[in-house]
């Protein structure tokens, strides 16, 4: 056991060494494209219910794809595809109801949201003005955007970078459920968590 004990710690110190601290620093990140790393990606979502609290849901189904440029991230390209179906409120039947009732995900099984051009406020926040396409519309949409940061990912043997975003549209703009906001607010929180890999060769 205790013959053991070196190795251990030389493997652990060789696991440390490779885990480096996220820098925000895009010119430190290479350009290229970058595909969401479904296993640590979230889509959560929240609406008032009868005013007295904030009913919260999720999506289990996101892809989204990132082509970002180092030397000019206001040039950065962000597409999101939400899967309708795979709406999840912890109750299979409702969930069925919410799916097809009121996303009309049979339909419109995509819920899109595409940028068409990049604010940025400082250097780990910004604005991606796009277009969201929800229920069959298609309308202006704005997503807040905060940059953790990007490091080398040594389990995926790629670059990462991660990015929180939040989105707040009005659920009446794409018909969506006919319940009175007294009953079901008409706002519409979302958040979302996401890691992207980079593509092609591993660096």
């Amino acid at each position: 056991m205790f013959a053991r004990t070196p190795l251990a710690m030389v493997l652990f110190a060789l696991l440390l060494a490779g885990c480096t601290t996220p820098t925000t620093d895009p010119r430190r990140l290479p350009a290229g494209s970058w595909a969401l790393d479904t296993g640590h990606a979230s889509v959560i979502w929240r609406v008032r219910h009868f005013g007295l609290s904030w009913y919260t849901g999720r999506f289990d189904g996101l892809e989204a794809s990132l082509d970002f440029d180092p030397a000019d991230p206001r040039a950065a390209q962000l597409t999101a595809i939400i899967d309708a179906n795979a709406i999840s409120t912890g109750d299979a039947g409702f969930d069925r109801d919410l799916a097809s009732g009121w996303l009309h995900a049979d339909q419109h099984p995509q819920i899109i949201f595409t940028s068409e051009r990049i604010e940025l406020i400082d250097a780990t926040h910004g604005r991606a003005f796009g277009q969201l396409v929800l229920n069959g519309r298609t309308i202006d949409a704005v997503m807040e955007i905060e940059f953790y940061g990007g490091n080398y990912n040594m389990l995926a043997g790629r670059d990462s970078v991660g990015f929180g975003a939040d989105m707040v549209i009005d659920r009446t703009d794409f018909a969506v459920g006919s319940l009175p906001a007294s009953i079901v607010g008409t706002e519409i929180r979302i958040h979302i968590e996401a890691e992207f890999l980079r593509q092609g060769a591993p660096s």
